[in-house]
C-alpha cells in the first residue's frame, strides 16, 4: 500500500526561507484562499452515514462509506456498480501503481478494504451481505444485499475516524487487554495475523524496512511515481480529491515545485532513518499474511486489514503502513523466512501505537466512482 514518504519539517523550512518572499506569499495564498475550503470538503467526505428510506439512496451511502477505506497512495482504485439489490466493486486500472505494485496485488487489497467497509455499514443499516469473490472468470467483487435486522457494531463507528497515521508515536506499549482484543479479531479463510512484539522481531523488521527504503528510494521510477500522487497544497488536492496530501502526513504546505525539489533531493538513507525512527516509536507491528497469492486472497487480506485498522481505531490506537519489505520483490521471500511465516505469504506490514490524529484526507464523490 502506501510507501511512508515523510518530509523533514526543518529541511522544508530551510528550503522555504531560501526560496524567498514569493514562496511565502504563494503558500499563504494556498493556505487562506477562501475558494480552497479544505475543511469543508473533509466534513463532507467523512460525515456520518445518512440512513434513507429508499434502498437506492441507501446503497449510494454504502458506496460512500466503502470509499472511506484504506488504499494505496490514496489512488482510490475502484469503481462501483449498483444493480437492483447488488453492489459490484470493480478495479479501476487507470489508477494502478505499475512501479510499486506491478502485479496489482495492493490494488486488489484496497478493493478488499472497501468491501469490508461496505459489509460493516450494510449490516448496521439493516442488510445482510452475500459476497462473491473474484476468480479467473470474474474481475469484480459482488455484494448481494438482503433486508435484515440492523446490528450495532463498534467497527462501524470507527469508519469515519480511521486513518493511516504516518507520524511518530509516543513509544509506549499498549494495554494487555487492548492487545488481547486486537489479537482475537475474527479473520478470513486463508488469512492470518503475525504480531511483532519482541525486541528481536522488531529488530529484524526494522532491518528489512531499512533495506526496502534503500532499494525504493534509489529507484528514480519509484520516486517519480510517488511524486505523481503527492499533493503539496490545497490547490493540488482539491483539484483531484485524491493522492497523498502533505499536511495529512504532518508536513507543511508548499508550492508543488518546492515539494518536488525536496522529494527528489531526499537520499535513500535519509528516508530509511525517518522510517526507522517511526518504527522504534511504535508499540509493535503486525504482519498480515495469506496462504495464497491470488485476487480472492488479496481481497480477503484487505478485509482483514481494514477490520484490524478499525478495531485499533475503536481502541484509540493509531496505525500506519510500512510495506517496503513486501513491495521490493527480492526482499519479500527473505522477509517471509526471517519472520518465520512458513508457507504463508506476507501481504501487508503495519505499525501501531498511541499518537494524536493527523488532518484527514479526501475522497472523490460517489458520482465520480459509479459506473
Amino acid at each position: 500500500m502506501k510507501p511512508q514518504k515523510s518530509f523533514n519539517r526543518r529541511d522544508f523550512l530551510k528550503l522555504s526561507l531560501a526560496a524567498g518572499a514569493a514562496v511565502v506569499g504563494g503558500t499563504t495564498l494556498y493556505e487562506f484562499a477562501p475558494w480552497l475550503d479544505y475543511e469543508q470538503q473533509v466534513e463532507q467526505t467523512w460525515k456520518p452515514l445518512e440512513k434513507d428510506s429508499t434502498m437506492s439512496s441507501q446503497m449510494r451511502e454504502l458506496v460512500r462509506y466503502a470509499t472511506l477505506a484504506a488504499n494505496g497512495h490514496n489512488t482510490q482504485p475502484w469503481k462501483f456498480s449498483i444493480k437492483e439489490s447488488t453492489i459490484e466493486i470493480h478495479p479501476d486500472y487507470t489508477r494502478r501503481l505499475p512501479i510499486v505494485d506491478p502485479d496489482d496485488r495492493e490494488l486488489w487489497i484496497s478493493l478488499g478494504c472497501a468491501l469490508e467497509n461496505l459489509v460493516i455499514a450494510a449490516r448496521t443499516s439493516g442488510y445482510e451481505s452475500e459476497v462473491a469473490y473474484p476468480d479467473e472468470n470474474s474481475e469484480f467483487i459482488g455484494v448481494r444485499l438482503a433486508k435484515s435486522t440492523p446490528v450495532a457494531n463498534t467497527l462501524f463507528d470507527a469508519i469515519p475516524l480511521r486513518q493511516n497515521t504516518r507520524s511518530e508515536y509516543d513509544g509506549q506499549p499498549i494495554k494487555n487487554d487492548e492487545l488481547d482484543q486486537v489479537m482475537s479479531l475474527p479473520l478470513e479463510p486463508g488469512v492470518e495475523l503475525s504480531f511483532v512484539t519482541s525486541p528481536s522481531e522488531m529488530a529484524t523488521t526494522l532491518e528489512y524496512v531499512n533495506q526496502g527504503n534503500l532499494s525504493q528510494y534509489a529507484d528514480n521510477a519509484f520516486v517519480d511515481e510517488l511524486i505523481e500522487w503527492l499533493r503539496f497544497n490545497k490547490k493540488d488536492v482539491l483539484a483531484v480529491m485524491d493522492g497523498l496530501y502533505s499536511v495529512c502526513s504532518g508536513n507543511p504546505e508548499v508550492p508543488r515545485w518546492l515539494g518536488q525539489m525536496f522529494v527528489t533531493g531526499t537520499k535513500p538513507q535519509q528516508q530509511a532513518d525517518i522510517d526507522a525512527k517511526k518504527l522504534r516509536s511504535s508499540a509493535g507491528a503486525v504482519l498480515v499474511a495469506s496462504e495464497a497469492d491470488d485476487k480472492s486472497s488479496w481481497v480477503r487480506t484487505g478485509q482483514v486489514y481494514e477490520r484490524l485498522a478499525l478495531k485499533m481505531t475503536s481502541l484509540n490506537l493509531q496505525s500506519a503502513f510500512l510495506n517496503q519489505p513486501i513491495e521490493v520483490e527480492n526482499l519479500r521471500g527473505q522477509f517471509r523466512s526471517a519472520m518465520n511465516l512458513g508457507s504463508s505469504l506476507p501481504q501487508l506490514l503495519l505499525r501501531y501505537g498511541h499518537a494524536p490524529a493527523l488532518p484527514r484526507s479526501l475522497r472523490r464523490s460517489v458520482d465520480e466512482v459509479l459506473i
